[in-house]
């Protein structure tokens, strides 16, 4: 059976031996994973697969990690096949500059893989810029030409690299 496994804790070392120890003690194959640090809190996203008659018993050994807020549940079926896209998107920082970026790929019916974000002092202005690196997944039909000028609609101050094509 897959299983998409969350992970919530406060940051400290060891976070990931305990889920792995779990994992690995009902036969789970960890496949794939993002995890990172952030503002003192550890969190992760994990696929796994595990023979169906342990399914249940690592869900409530994993549910049952004291102090680690942990959600189990099936894979669901993958998304229709998709060319990979990495952008990075600059601009001047805002409140609701996410929804907007993210409301103009919804509209193209772009799937986001993986969303990074961060802001920092601008080098020459001192303004506080946003920055993203977007990996989308673009079905045949649509191009990376409409999803650039669909961000590049939102305003004059946003900037759009490919990174790889």
């Amino acid at each position: 059976m897959d299983l998409i496994v969350t992970v919530l804790t406060d940051d400290r070392p060891g976070v990931i031996e305990r889920v792995s120890a779990v994992v690995a003690e009902h036969g789970g194959n960890w496949q794939d994973s993002r995890m990172a640090q952030m503002a003192g809190k550890f969190a992760g996203i994990i696929a796994l697969s595990v023979p169906d008659a342990a399914a249940e018993a690592l869900r409530s050994d994993l549910q049952a990690l004291s102090d680690v807020v942990v959600h189990v549940a099936a894979s669901q079926a993958a998304v229709p096949a998709t060319r990979l896209h990495t952008l990075e998107v600059v601009a001047n920082d805002r409140p609701g500059i996410v929804a907007e970026v993210s409301r103009a790929l919804a509209v193209i019916g772009v799937n986001v893989a993986e969303l990074q974000t961060s802001v920092e002092p601008g080098s020459m202005s001192g303004a506080v810029i946003f920055r993203a690196r977007l990996d989308l997944g673009l079905t045949p039909q649509q191009s990376l030409a409409e999803v650039i000028a669909g961000l590049e609609g939102l305003s004059d101050d946003l900037m759009i690299d490919v990174i790889d094509q």
